[in-house]
């Protein structure tokens, strides 16, 4: 099973408190570490969990936060493509509450790659799966080389000018910035799939009635809520490429989702 990610990378701190400080107030962190993170690392590290490895097409900064990526997520079974960007790596900050919330706070611009970055994207015309996070409108063309293509909506504007045929899209209904309304892409999505956290989620094919779905039960104590979504999409391309039903594929992405509250921080680590 061959499967990659398109998307971004951000070194994230993450800081363990008991809430998230009022205006003012200082705070004692219980916890401190930080991660190659983001939505592109997140399922990457995801997906590499499931298919025995995977690959990652990006871009990165030019400093030392930078040239950590690529060795951080080795670590996980991630191969990373990487073109080299002349600004600092997109970081971030991110609390996380008594209850396993998270509230983020990012610091430069999204480094998402370009189809005209010197990368192999032929690679992806051999890809089974792919999921799209971030990038350019070329970038999200080769990634529709590969035989299935989930993406998120919070990309819909590459997506829209991209004009291809996702299998998949998915998206928070609790989040604005992944809204998404029938005809906002031509052509429509095949499946469209919309989480609601804990309460499950629904999906439904084109021109068909919604399908709602339970969400899974969480393994262990929730640690956090961090990369959940990503995980779940990263669940999710799995399954339709090795060939799942779309049911079976929503409740092995149910599960990923899941699995992921119980992890520390972005991985686990």
């Amino acid at each position: 099973m061959k499967v990659a990610v398109v998307g971004h990378v951000e070194w994230i701190e993450f800081v363990r408190v008991e809430h998230v400080p009022a205006p003012g107030e200082i705070l004692h962190a219980h916890e401190v570490w930080a991660e190659a993170a983001g939505g592109g690392a997140v399922a990457a590290v995801q997906l590499a969990r499931l298919a025995g490895g995977s690959t990652l097409f990006t871009a990165v900064g030019d400093d030392e936060l930078g040239g950590r990526v690529a060795p951080a997520l080795a670590e996980y079974g991630v191969r990373v493509h990487a073109a080299l960007r002349q600004e600092p790596q997109r970081r971030g900050f991110t609390y996380l509450d008594a209850s396993g919330e998270r509230t983020i706070t990012i610091i430069g611009e999204r480094l998402g790659p370009r189809r005209s970055d010197d990368l192999p994207w032929d690679e992806l015309k051999d890809a089974d799966g792919v999921y799209f996070v971030s990038g350019d409108p070329a970038a999200v063309r080769a990634a529709r080389e590969a035989r299935i293509l989930v993406a998120t909506a919070r990309s819909l504007g590459a997506l829209r000018e991209a004009r291809v045929e996702l299998d998949a899209l998915v998206r928070s209904r609790n989040d604005e910035a992944e809204s998404y309304k029938p005809g906002d892409l031509d052509p429509p999505p095949r499946l469209e799939v919309a989480t609601v956290g804990h309460l499950g989620g629904s999906y439904a094919a084109a021109g068909a009635a919604a399908t709602h779905y339970q969400a899974a039960p969480v393994p262990s104590p929730v640690q956090d809520t961090y990369g959940a979504g990503d995980s779940f999409a990263a669940g999710l391309t799995y399954g339709l490429a090795e060939g799942l039903s779309v049911g079976e594929a929503i409740a092995l992405a149910a599960r990923t989702g899941a699995d992921a509250l119980a992890r520390r921080g972005a991985h686990g680590a």
